[in-house]
């Protein structure tokens, strides 16, 4: 499952995002283990949380005291730590014990699983990587999901911060926003993820959807785990501010 997580307020609020994000942790198998890859742990090299109790990470700045105030206090698990650097391996896997649960991740679940008592990981997106180095790499957690593991990415398919209408609503999504996500949809219904994995190369509406690759790369992790003709839905749509893609996407 990717989410589009979008604002940090998210997650104190009740709206159409998160109570979608409310009815997929109601209608989806109860997950045994969380694995999650965002948007917010982005640097050199590929860590795994494996702390027995990982913190709630507040990354973010300038919003209201109640926000970090919030927590969410799910448990760890050292043993699917353990368990996606064997998957992973011969790539280095280091077990992380400083980071946690940072906004991406605990924003999302906080609606989805509010009562905290299934075990969340984070795995670090290597900034040094390619998208098709990431896409193939995903591919090796693919029996997690045979293993009750959830593995779910928190990001944002159209994620523009520097275009983003602060403090306007409504306010109608760029075109060139509305047409990149409309292309991402045609090409996971059929599919073909090949022009998404390639984004970089598509052109000027890429570009301004995903100015940067930490809020994109996480979906890369979901498409890897579709097997066979295994159906794409969205379960959460819409765009936040003209710049953010709120989508959400199912595999299976």
């Amino acid at each position: 499952m990717f989410f589009g997580h979008g604002n940090p307020m998210n997650a104190l609020q009740r709206n159409v995002w998160t109570e979608g994000w409310a009815g997929i942790g109601a209608s989806i198998p109860r997950p045994k283990a969380i694995l999650s890859i965002s948007a917010h742990w982005y640097l050199p090299g590929t860590p795994v949380t494996a702390q027995a109790d990982p913190r709630t990470i507040h990354d973010f700045g300038g919003f209201p005291p109640e926000l970090y105030e919030a927590h969410y206090p799910a448990p760890g698990s050292p043993e699917l730590a353990a368990r996606v650097v064997h998957l992973l391996a011969p790539h280095p896997v280091s077990l992380d014990q400083r980071w946690g649960l940072d906004h991406g991740t605990w924003s999302v679940l906080v609606h989805a699983f509010p009562k905290a008592d299934i075990p969340v990981v984070q795995l670090g997106i290597d900034e040094t990587k390619t998208p098709g180095w990431h896409f193939e790499t995903a591919k090796k957690l693919a029996p997690l999901r045979d293993e009750g593991v959830l593995v779910m990415g928190s990001g944002n398919l159209v994620h523009n911060l520097h275009a983003y209408s602060w403090g306007r609503h409504p306010v109608e999504p760029y075109d060139w926003a509305v047409r990149f996500e409309a292309m991402a949809r045609g090409s996971l219904l059929a599919g073909d993820f090949v022009p998404l994995v390639g984004y970089e190369s598509l052109g000027r509406d890429a570009m301004l959807a995903a100015p940067t690759p930490d809020h994109y790369l996480p979906l890369l992790y979901v498409l890897a785990q579709r097997r066979g003709s295994e159906p794409v839905s969205f379960p959460v749509e819409g765009f936040d501010g003209g710049s953010i893609s709120m989508l959400s996407v199912q595999i299976g």
